[in-house]
């Protein structure tokens, strides 16, 4: 995690041409989070365009009281518009994430480990244009936790929609937001087989918060 660079926002958008599609999301968190102006902030050193390897610009990191609530910027245009669909904007889609608080060995690294993981999401998008919707599932055959230290059952991930951030318009279209639960390798596999729906998992979990210790509901 050490091209991530932790700062205020406020800071970013002092040094920053006009961002309207930066500024619409942040609209969208707000409304959710009225009293969190400035929430924990993850911003990449080095921009893709530039030549860096982290595709988005930056994750707030939102406080939701029992869990951490991570939003991302830079799957859309957060600039000027520069796509010819004008009712889309970028990719059209940024995610989201929400960590459930525990009490974890470091924190802080959890934290980042969880935009590092975003940031490898985002990265097949940019290189495949892969598009990410909601009720799908994220399996790589990966059989170590997703967490820090690696211990979790959590494996990989399902999408569902955003309970609470709705798609919004933008100075630059339209943009959804797309939450990544985390799931258990044995969940996966019954996705992956067809015995079970993304929706039904949704459902049995009866949660959207990722809590990396938790039995597998399958």
């Amino acid at each position: 995690m050490g091209l991530f660079d932790k700062f205020k926002k406020k800071a970013k958008k002092e040094e920053s041409p006009p961002a309207p599609g930066w500024d619409a999301i942040t609209e969208a968190c707000e409304r959710v989070y009225p009293n969190q102006k400035d929430p924990r902030h993850y911003g990449t050193l080095v921009n893709w365009r530039f030549g860096g390897d982290m595709p988005l610009e930056g994750i707030s990191v939102y406080d939701g009281g029992s869990y951490w609530h991570f939003v991302t910027y830079g799957l859309s245009e957060l600039y000027e518009k520069e796509s010819d669909t004008a009712e889309v904007s970028g990719y059209g889609m940024e995610f989201t994430f929400k960590l459930k608080k525990d009490r974890y060995e470091d924190e802080e690294n959890e934290i980042r480990c969880v935009c590092g993981i975003l940031q490898t999401i985002a990265r097949i998008t940019f290189t495949k244009g892969e598009l990410f919707n909601v009720y799908e599932s994220l399996y790589t055959g990966q059989t170590v936790g997703i967490d820090y230290n690696q211990r979790s059952n959590i494996t990989g991930f399902i999408t569902v929609p955003d309970q609470q951030l709705k798609e919004i318009g933008t100075p630059n279209g339209k943009v959804r937001f797309v939450a990544f639960i985390g799931a258990t390798d044995r969940e996966l596999r019954a996705v992956q087989s067809h015995a079970l729906r993304v929706k039904d998992l949704y459902e049995k979990l009866g949660s959207d918060v990722t809590n990396y210790n938790r039995s597998s509901v399958v």
